[in-house]
C-alpha cells in the first residue's frame, strides 16, 4: 500500500508526500513551500523522485525548484503548463500513465479552474489527487475556464468508484458545508457530515481525505440533479450544467 503523509502549509494548504515501501520512490504534490518537504524526506529517510503538479498556481509550485535543486526529483505536470511551470521534465496529457513504483496513476485533464489543471487517478489503490478541481464540499472557482469546462471536469470525477480517497490541496470544507446547507438544507446526511466536520476543525484536525461516495451525498457540485437543491436556487427542470453554473455563482457571492 502507498503511505501518505498530509503537510499543512500556509493558511489552509495541504502538501501530500506519496511513497511506495516498495520500490522506495516517492512523489509530492503541490509543494507550495520546499522545507515542510525536505523536513519530513530527512525525517523518514526517503528519496524524493517526483513532483507532482496539478496546476501553476504559485501555491502550488512554490516549493517545486529547490526541492527538485536538492533532490534531483523530475517534475510531473501538464504539457499545457509548460510555460506556466518551469523546469518540467516530463509533460502529461488525458489518459498518460505515471508510474510511482509498480502504482499506476492516470492523468485526467479537468480544465476549469485553470485552462490547463489535471489530477492523478491511482486508479489500483483507489486514490484521486484533485488539486483545486474538487474539494470537501466544494470545487474550485472559475479563474480561466468556464462553468461548463469545469462542469464536464467534475462529471469525469462523479463516475469514479465510490470508494476513491479524495485528496484535495485546501482546507476549505467548513465554509464549503455551510455555503452547502444554504442551497441543500434539508439533505440529513449534509447535516450529519457538518457535525464531524466541526468536530474535526475543532481539534485542528484535516478532513480530508473524503470519498467519492460521500461527495455525491453532500457536495453541491455534485448534487445539481437533487429535486430539493433545484427548487432551493429555483432551478427546477433546468439543465445539468446550467444548475451547475448557478451553484457556483452562488458560492462565489457567500461569506
Amino acid at each position: 500500500m502507498l503511505e501518505i503523509v498530509t503537510l499543512p502549509v500556509l493558511t489552509d494548504n495541504y502538501i501530500y508526500l506519496i511513497h511506495d515501501p516498495v520500490s522506495l520512490e516517492t512523489a509530492v504534490i503541490d509543494p507550495a513551500l520546499a522545507q515542510p518537504v525536505l523536513d519530513v524526506l530527512q525525517e523518514k529517510g526517503w528519496q524524493l523522485t517526483y513532483i507532482f503538479n496539478t496546476h501553476h498556481h504559485s501555491d502550488h509550485i512554490g516549493g517545486n525548484l529547490r526541492i527538485k535543486q536538492q533532490t534531483g526529483c523530475k517534475i510531473i505536470a501538464a504539457q499545457a503548463d509548460s510555460a506556466r511551470i518551469p523546469s518540467i521534465d516530463v509533460g502529461v496529457n488525458e489518459g498518460d500513465v505515471i508510474l510511482l513504483g509498480q502504482h499506476k496513476a492516470t492523468v485526467i485533464a479537468t480544465p476549469g479552474h485553470t485552462s490547463a489543471h489535471i489530477v492523478y487517478h491511482f486508479v489500483e489503490d483507489n486514490i484521486l489527487i484533485c488539486g483545486d478541481t474538487l474539494f470537501v464540499m466544494g470545487c474550485g472557482r472559475l479563474f480561466e475556464g468556464t462553468a461548463e469546462q469545469l462542469w464536464h471536469s467534475l462529471q469525469k470525477l462523479k463516475a469514479l468508484p465510490k470508494a476513491t480517497k479524495v485528496y484535495c490541496t485546501h482546507e476549505y470544507t467548513q465554509i464549503n458545508g455551510r455555503f452547502a446547507l444554504t442551497v441543500e438544507p434539508q439533505n440529513l446526511e449534509l447535516q450529519q457530515r457538518m457535525t464531524q466536520i466541526n468536530l474535526l476543525r475543532s481539534k485542528n484536525q484535516p478532513t480530508i481525505p473524503t470519498t467519492i461516495a460521500e461527495e455525491l451525498a453532500t457536495n453541491p457540485f455534485f448534487r445539481e440533479d437533487s429535486e430539493n437543491l433545484q427548487k432551493t436556487i429555483a432551478m427546477i427542470n433546468r439543465k445539468p450544467v446550467d444548475v451547475f453554473a448557478k451553484i457556483r455563482l452562488l458560492k462565489d457571492h457567500y461569506s
